[in-house]
């Protein structure tokens, strides 16, 4: 019998705690994030940057990039060097940066949060919305993908790496079919070689699932590094 424990404690454990997988993956290049989510965020964001906002619409009228379990910010402090300041980009990790980027605090767009991504919130919608190979750490990841959904902009995009394996009943059998299925139905495109699962146009998001619990000790994923399995109901 699998012993599930919460995301308190699952905040602790050494899988979560010890994850480099961000650690030092820039925007562009080999290890990357524009490598690893097949479109470069800097060219969204400078082309959202070129349309004519609409403040009736949308009270934050500034484009805005929220990428969660952002490890060092490396790759936001490299899009804020390249965009208007008026950009936000936001970094939301457990950790936080153990190096930020030496001119961080001259970057007026940049705020990088150390915070549990599961009790985080924002006090905006943003553009683009991005977790690059952090949902295998987190324990409730359908909530968190849901919770995502909410904070994106009616033309925006999230785009995350998600491993259906991972998702698991309380029985321990497989999960990942209906889940893959209601992430289909509420809207969601999983592009199964890459991983990635997108979405296109924030919306509220309800899946049939409830969270009981996360197994640290689940073993390797298809990164070939340590993850976090996710049990529901």
């Amino acid at each position: 019998m699998v012993r599930l424990i919460d995301d308190g404690e699952l905040t602790a454990s050494s899988v979560v705690a010890n994850s480099t997988m961000n650690r030092e993956r820039g925007l562009s290049g080999v290890n990357s994030y524009a490598r690893e989510l097949g479109f470069d965020p800097l060219a969204w964001l400078r082309e959202r940057c070129s349309r004519e906002r609409c403040p009736q619409e949308r009270e934050d009228a500034a484009p805005g990039w929220l990428d969660l379990c952002s490890g060092e910010g490396r790759a936001l402090a490299e899009a804020a060097r390249q965009l208007p300041e008026e950009v936000e980009l936001t970094g939301v990790d457990l950790v936080g940066p153990m190096a930020p980027p030496p001119d961080a605090a001259a970057l007026p767009g940049l705020r990088l949060v150390t915070a549990a991504v599961a009790q985080w919130r924002p006090g905006r919608s943003y553009d683009l919305i991005t977790c690059v190979h952090g949902l295998h750490y987190l324990g409730d990841q359908l909530g968190a993908i849901a919770r995502a959904a909410s904070w994106l902009a009616p033309d925006g995009r999230f785009a995350a790496h998600f491993d259906p394996d991972s998702v698991r009943r309380t029985d321990g059998s497989s999960a990942a079919r209906p889940v893959v299925a209601a992430l289909r139905a509420a809207g969601f495109e999983y592009r199964a070689r890459r991983h990635l699962l997108v979405l296109d146009g924030g919306r509220p998001v309800r899946l049939p699932f409830d969270y009981a619990g996360a197994d640290p000790a689940a073993g390797p994923n298809y990164t070939g590094q340590p993850a976090v399995g996710s049990y529901y109901r």
